[in-house]
């Protein structure tokens, strides 16, 4: 079903085990764990295009919010005017209400390479050598569901302590604009906990790895320029 991603996949294998083979004799037993969390963070180096025009992209969205309200109060009998009405309304200001989505619309194709990565006992017909490799004892190729034990705990805790880092990132967004979103929002960054639950061991490293970087690069893009905190005395 997801033979287009073979060539991908044997890329990433090829990649994966070369630069953990160069960098084993200093980082020996977790090369490979470690090796993941070095792409991922250069895949989301590649993407930071994507996240600075997602910020920009808010941050006109949360100038626009006044207008947008008045549209709905206005048409809010008729959905077919709001649609057409905000449509204008994204299309003068130059805003798409939905480049927030981008960063991690454009990180589903990766996901996906390094969940078959050590998903499957074979590459393009070849045994696969990453699944030898673990992290801490646990296959980096295991699942919570047959193999539980301290490493999954541990990624468990670290995902849900990022989770909470950007719920409470989203609720100070919400009290100082209540319209950028609602208390699902809040609840999305704890969708990770049961996605890692499903997927192998390696992809959790993923998961945990960009929900962290997203959470930095958020913080730091946010920041406004030229504001100055007071300094005490």
């Amino acid at each position: 079903m997801f033979e287009f991603l073979d060539v991908p996949v044997s890329g990433a294998l090829l990649l994966v085990d070369r630069f953990a083979g160069f960098i084993d004799p200093v980082t020996a037993p977790i090369s490979v764990a470690l090796t993941i969390v070095l792409f991922t963070a250069v895949i989301r180096l590649l993407l930071l295009p994507l996240s600075m025009a997602a910020v920009r992209g808010e941050k006109a969205r949360a100038k626009l919010m006044p207008e947008l309200k008045q549209l709905q109060d206005k048409h809010k009998n008729n959905p077919e005017k709001l649609r057409a009405a905000v449509a204008d309304l994204q299309r003068e200001s130059g805003t798409s209400f939905f480049a927030g989505c981008l960063p991690s619309l454009a990180q589903i194709p990766f996901f996906m390479v390094m969940y078959r990565l050590f998903a499957f006992p074979t590459v393009n017909g070849q045994p696969n050598p990453l699944l030898d490799d673990t992290l801490f004892g646990t296959p980096l190729g295991a699942h919570f569901t047959g193999a539980a034990g301290p490493v999954f705990f541990g990624l468990f805790a670290l995902l849900a302590v990022v989770a909470w880092c950007s719920s409470r990132r989203q609720a100070r967004l919400m009290a100082d604009n209540p319209a950028s979103g609602g208390a699902l929002l809040r609840l999305l960054p704890f969708g990770t906990l049961p996605v890692a639950a499903f997927v192998p061991l390696a992809a959790g490293l993923y998961l945990l790895t960009t929900t962290t970087w997203t959470l930095v690069e958020r913080a730091l893009l946010r920041r406004e320029p030229g504001v100055r905190h007071p300094v005490a005395g």
